[in-house]
């Protein structure tokens, strides 16, 4: 019956499929099975009367003699009794990683070690195969989010223009159908009545309404004028020649021929003083086009007997030129899209106007080195400043 026993612990330690090694208190190998010779590419018989050092890595080699000894003399377990992940050495130097199930039998010839070892290899290389694909699988999901995340911002993006185009065309048609309704009506009117002023003695009533007309037509010209405009700056097409330019001269120039469009009792103070000499880097059609532009805005949107203050200043490398009225105001809702097209304040009421031209006018600025911004208080009037930059 013994050896019956013999022989079935014998089969079976042959036949597993995990390496099994049995080693002595020194660590000289005593028997080794058929798959711990496979394991680290032994020969059957080779392994057994040599020191099982020879199947571990350096660190591991140089010092299991004194983890042997510590065990021996403490009976304090590390690796005894319990199962973890080392790293083997073949025959041919190749490393790998397996794990070590050591137990410990006292029999009467002495103590017995046995190990049983179980192939990682093909573990480790499941695991990696799987990190790598769930790296690839983050690579992909942090790629398709931001290819989502950009759609979704470009698509935000498109509805906040489609909605914006979509308010510029309410705001123009709007504008437009003031803009033209009432010079039309006027030169409709007026031609209408014309035709009933037959007598000769009646030639100072057509005269009035040819005047009508011809106040009308101008009304007309000037909204065709800031179409073209805005559409040449939106196709890029202004041109922009910057020269020596004097300022005080090219102001003077404006306000003089603005004062035609100021209403009764309305009056420019022009002050040039703090500076003595003003030329500026501009382009002289553009800037008049910005000096014409601003004064009569400010009449426009001021009350009869009301009076606009102009000044001219140094300020560090820049000429300033400040603009202030005591009209309107622009209400506080209104002024962060102040030189939006077709933008004008709430407050308008009938007073004329495309919404254009303090948006040419920015744009101008910009195309000459310039800037404007603004100051206003609802009720108490405006102050637009404009920075030029000085000739040099």
């Amino acid at each position: 019956m013994g050896q019956d026993n013999a022989r079935r612990l014998q089969a079976l330690f042959d036949m597993a499929t995990d390496g099994i090694i049995t080693m002595n208190e020194q660590g000289i190998m005593e028997t080794v099975n058929r798959a711990a010779c496979e394991l680290f590419g032994y020969e059957c018989g080779e392994l057994e009367g040599r020191n099982v050092k020879i199947l571990m890595t350096r660190h591991d080699r140089e010092h299991h003699d004194e983890y042997l000894r510590r065990y021996q003399r403490t009976r304090v377990a590390h690796i005894i009794g319990s199962a973890r992940e080392v790293t083997g050495r073949c025959k041919d130097g190749r490393e790998f990683p397996l794990r070590l199930a050591v137990s410990e039998v006292r029999l009467r010839e002495g103590i017995v070690y046995t190990g049983i070892l179980h192939d990682l290899s093909e573990f480790h290389l499941a695991r990696k195969r799987i990190e790598d694909l769930n790296k690839n699988l983050e690579a992909k999901v942090i790629e398709r989010t931001a290819t989502l995340r950009k759609r979704e911002s470009e698509l935000r993006e498109a509805l906040g223009k489609e909605r914006e185009l979509n308010a510029l065309k309410s705001r123009f048609l709007s504008m437009a159908s003031h803009e033209f309704k009432t010079p039309l009506s006027t030169i409709l009117s007026s031609t209408e009545l014309i035709g009933l002023y037959t007598e000769t003695d009646q030639q100072a009533k057509r005269d009035h309404h040819l005047e009508r007309i011809k106040i009308a037509v101008e009304q007309l010209t000037e909204v065709l004028d800031d179409f073209l405009s805005i559409s040449q700056v939106e196709q890029g097409e202004v041109k922009c020649v910057l020269q020596s330019v004097d300022l005080c001269q090219a102001l003077t120039s404006a306000v003089e021929s603005s004062q035609g469009q100021l209403k009764a009792g309305q009056r420019v103070n022009l002050d040039t003083s703090k500076v003595a000499q003003c030329d500026v880097r501009a382009d002289p059609k553009l800037l008049r086009h910005v000096l014409m532009n601003l004064p009569s805005n400010a009449g426009k949107y001021s009350l009869e007997n009301q009076t606009i203050e102009i000044s001219i200043e140094r300020q560090k490398a820049r000429f300033v030129v400040k603009i202030r009225d005591y009209g309107i105001g622009i209400p506080p809702e209104d002024r962060g899209h102040l030189f939006d097209r077709f933008v004008r304040g709430s407050n308008v009421e009938n007073t004329k106007g495309t919404g254009l031209g303090l948006t040419i006018v920015a744009h101008y600025l910009r195309l000459m080195d310039g800037d404007i911004s603004f100051e206003s208080a609802l009720g108490r009037g405006t102050t637009f400043t404009l920075e030029l930059p000085p000739y040099q």
